[in-house]
């Protein structure tokens, strides 16, 4: 594993919190991608961000437990659901990196109904942690389109991972999405992921390439985290250059 590196401080943000949520239990699975490849999916404004020559897609899984409006107001039952998502890393034109979202499938319809309405790419899915002890992943089935995935990864927790790939795969604080004709940057705020080097014990994904992009070969990159508490701020517009 190549040499620790720290933390970044997470920005603070610039304005009251709009949202509160807790990220448990978080598998990370990375695969490299060419950056022309990340480039058709960027919105205005921002460009892959290029971590060691290349692109890098993830397929990230967790549970979303007490979310809510403002901060320490959860919304009962539409606040907690498993949430898996696959998405890219972006810098804007001010060079703020983030990621981009290209779907992310939850079990909740309200809550998919709502997310899209605002232009964030929420699939209705039904979506669950594996029941297997000693491991952490998630199982989907979407309702509509028929795409699958499933996979599990046997977590290292005597092990901390600190290495270079890692953080620039996990230490991102915002997205970047397109509504009406904008490109927005949405922050958020939280400790660094306490995070764990994994392994994988089974993945059948088909939520990558329904997305667009075709991966091959196992994940470089495999991660688990027991969770965060991470709050959102008011979204900002992006200069589109």
């Amino acid at each position: 594993m190549s040499d620790a590196v720290a933390w970044p401080a997470a920005p603070p943000l610039l304005s009251l919190p709009i949202m509160d949520q807790a990220w448990l239990d978080a598998v990370f699975l990375h695969w490299r991608i060419p950056v022309a490849t990340a480039a058709q999916f960027m919105p205005p404004g921002t460009e892959p961000d290029v971590y060691d020559g290349d692109a890098w897609v993830g397929l990230i899984g967790f549970r979303m437990v007490g979310a809510g409006i403002g901060s320490g107001m959860p919304i009962p039952y539409f606040g907690s659901f498993s949430e898996i998502n696959v998405r890219l890393y972006s810098r804007d034109s001010e060079g703020t990196r983030g990621v981009v979202f290209l779907t992310l499938d939850a079990s909740r319809l309200a809550v998919v109904l709502v997310a899209r309405a605002a232009g964030i790419p929420y699939v209705w899915s039904r979506c669950a942690p594996v029941p297997e002890p000693g491991l952490a992943g998630y199982t989907v089935q979407r309702f509509r389109g028929g795409a699958t995935s499933s996979f599990a990864v046997r977590p290292q927790r005597s092990v901390i991972a600190t290495d270079p790939l890692t953080i620039n795969l996990t230490a991102r604080f915002g997205l970047h999405s397109e509504l009406a004709g904008r490109t927005l940057f949405i922050p958020n705020t939280h400790a660094p992921w306490p995070l764990h080097p994994a392994a994988v014990e089974y993945l059948d994904d088909g939520l990558v390439s329904a997305a667009g992009i075709e991966v091959a070969g196992p994940p470089e990159s495999v991660l688990y985290s027991p969770g965060v508490q991470t709050q959102f701020g008011k979204p900002r517009v992006i200069r589109r250059g």
